[in-house]
């Protein structure tokens, strides 16, 4: 298998209004992110992915962008930009950029032109309809951000296309105009000395021409767009141009965002012969635990979590790559919702998470705060939440439809949603968790005085001491980045273990995900008795013959034949 520097890479994702406050505005920015540098280089990570920081009027939080080649005000400037850049570099760090394409912001200069009429030179930048007859929007698709993914727009009697909120209308990529726009403004960066993309939900940048109504399910207040939206017609070809004529003429990390992804269509963003991206994210393992909607307080079912992690790892092996993640700035805090965020068992279930997703093939992405074992927070009430999604979702389905009790809607949030990932970063045990010396833009987490980055640093036992030396590992065994995978005790609904193996290495991943003793059934011919303990979050030191695991227990060994 070929070797790249990407692959080897550990990724540090940074929600830059949550991370670090320089100003004491209450909102966290681009020179409060060079100063904590020196911590990310203790950690050991290689690359930053920045959420965006380009301006925005924020509805939501930077995902709607007006200018892309300026930085959000509360952010700061382009000099505070490029002297975070420097600074990065200057310790070996790389960042890559948040490249939100699918749609813009409302105040976007292009979508400020082309509403004003129907000649308007920028008219076909976006995705404009005539209505039904009876003032009804020309299909039945939601928006992801609830409500119609239609928005009626006065000054010309026509709708507009937006699959998120209603201010961040979608672009529409099958003019080839707007495809140069967009790789200008990429090449502007690679320029700039950035060093890669995070590409937000890139999938849906090509529809299905006509935009068909989608299927109803029963109950549902619009229609599935999901076939005509996810992973559409010219997708590939337009990703094929952008690396022909941005990705390819720089040495970037490339990732796309890629709701609706299966292996297969996988296979042909990330293959090595497609010339697409180097990764994808696919969201089966976080999202596709729930039947029905994201809404619920429903447990993680560690038998599909394997399952869909495990067909991923053998589906690209040697074809494509993975990104491995269990968390990021859209998804609850990972050892909430995959292990235990109790006093007794945070800790080592974080510790726990972090080997069963490190060990794995691909290039693991940690998000802020992931590296302390940081918890959902303990939201009571909906002034608490900021993110729209949760907001919209809570006007539609308790104030609109009177489908969901408000009490129960709000314990749905506290578990899955957005919010939790976005609380500020716990920095230390003084007010605000030393995040800003004003008032947080959302709240911080009660628990900073006991989790926080300034003990940890200090503590060789603690989960970020546990993260540095699970990184230190990948940038010493071949075999974690490049090794080929295979699945143990497949029917174990407690215990995920694994085995890779790379020439005469081998490596055995032993993880349990609950809080009772759990017993092994390893086949003899991958069990390891001879073999050395690289890493185990109980201290344990001796390979032996391994018949239990203690409550969220981890523990890697290595061998060579």
């Amino acid at each position: 298998m070929e070797k790249a520097w990407w692959k080897e890479a550990v990724v540090y994702q940074i929600y830059p209004r949550s991370f670090m406050d320089s100003n004491g505005d209450g909102i966290g920015d681009i020179a409060g992110i060079t100063q904590r540098l020196d911590y990310l280089k203790d950690l050991g990570i290689d690359v930053i992915w920045l959420s965006p920081v380009y301006q925005s009027p924020n509805d939501d939080n930077g995902y709607d962008i007006s200018d892309y080649r300026a930085i959000m005000k509360e952010f700061g400037t382009m000099e505070d930009f490029d002297e975070m850049l420097k600074q990065a570099h200057a310790r070996g760090l790389r960042i890559v950029m948040d490249l939100v394409v699918n749609h813009t912001s409302d105040e976007h200069q292009w979508f400020v032109e082309s509403r004003k009429n129907k000649e308007n030179p920028y008219r076909d930048y976006y995705i404009w309809r005539e209505g039904k007859a009876g003032d009804v929007p020309p299909n039945n698709w939601g928006s992801c951000f609830s409500g119609s993914a239609w928005q009626y727009d006065e000054a010309t009697k026509m709708y507009y296309l937006h699959m998120f909120s209603r201010k961040q209308p979608d672009l529409n990529w099958d003019n080839e105009t707007v495809r140069e726009e967009v790789f200008d403004m990429m090449r502007w960066w690679c320029e700039k000395g950035i060093d890669g993309f995070r590409m937000d939900v890139i999938s849906m940048i090509s529809k299905v021409e006509g935009l068909p109504d989608g299927e109803m399910a029963d109950g549902a207040l619009y229609g599935d767009f999901g076939p005509y939206v996810c992973n559409g017609p010219h997708v590939h070809q337009y990703l094929k141009e952008m690396n022909e004529k941005v990705l390819s003429r720089y040495d970037l990390l490339t990732v796309g965002e890629t709701p609706g992804v299966t292996v297969d269509e996988a296979k042909k963003y990330t293959g090595y012969d497609q010339h697409e991206l180097n990764m994808v994210f696919q969201f089966e393992h976080v999202e596709g635990m729930d039947e029905e909607n994201k809404w619920n307080t429903r447990p993680v079912s560690l038998l599909r979590l394997k399952r869909i992690l495990s067909r991923w790892q053998t589906g690209l092996h040697g074809v494509g790559w993975n990104s491995l993640f269990f968390s990021n700035h859209d998804q609850p805090r990972s050892v909430s919702r995959f292990g235990n965020d109790s006093d007794e068992y945070r800790e080592r279930s974080a510790k726990m998470l972090a080997t069963c997703l490190h060990m794995l093939e691909g290039t693991p992405y940690v998000y802020q705060g992931e590296e302390l074992g940081m918890c959902n927070y303990p939201f009571t009430e909906m002034s608490q939440f900021r993110d729209l999604e949760t907001i919209n979702a809570y006007r539609e389905l308790v104030e609109e439809s009177h489908k969901r009790e408000p009490e129960e809607l709000i314990r749905c949030f506290q578990h899955r949603g957005r919010d939790n990932a976005r609380t500020p970063m716990q920095w230390d045990d003084s007010v605000n968790a030393g995040f800003t010396t004003g008032t947080p833009w959302i709240g911080v987490n009660p628990n900073y005085k006991s989790v926080n980055a300034k003990a940890q640093q200090q503590d060789s036992d603690s989960v970020f001491s546990y993260y540095k030396k699970l990184i230190r590992l990948r940038k010493g065994h071949d075999i974690i980045v490049y090794g080929d995978y295979k699945l143990l005790m497949e029917e174990s609904p407690s215990v995920f273990a694994y085995v890779r193996a790379l020439g005469d290495q081998k490596l055995l991943v032993l993880c349990n995900f609950t809080s009772e003793e759990q017993a092994l059934d390893i086949p003899a011919e991958v069990r390891c008795p001879e073999g050395e303990v690289l890493i185990s979050n109980y201290g344990r030191e001796q390979a032996g013959d391994i018949q239990t695991l203690r409550p969220y227990e981890a523990v890697v060994i290595w061998q060579k034949q």
